[in-house]
């Protein structure tokens, strides 16, 4: 097992993995996957060969689909 020693300053993301995306979007996993295939999806990288979604960007992404509606 590997020790982490935080250093400050570094930013700790929380990673959401499709599964919890399409939750949080109240969507199908099939829907998140076709939004990821259209370009409409939250920011999102591929993680140890995972689709992962920073937590905050998927936040920032929500409000952004608020203002484009208002």
């Amino acid at each position: 097992m590997t020790n982490f020693t935080y250093e400050p300053g570094v930013r700790l993301r929380r990673l959401l993995t499709l599964p919890e995306t399409a939750e949080l979007l109240r969507k199908t996993e099939s829907q998140l996957r076709w939004m990821l295939k259209v370009k409409s999806a939250p920011p999102h990288a591929k993680v140890g060969g995972r689709i992962v979604f920073d937590a905050d960007e998927v936040a920032a992404w929500i409000d952004q689909q608020f203002a484009v509606a208002s």
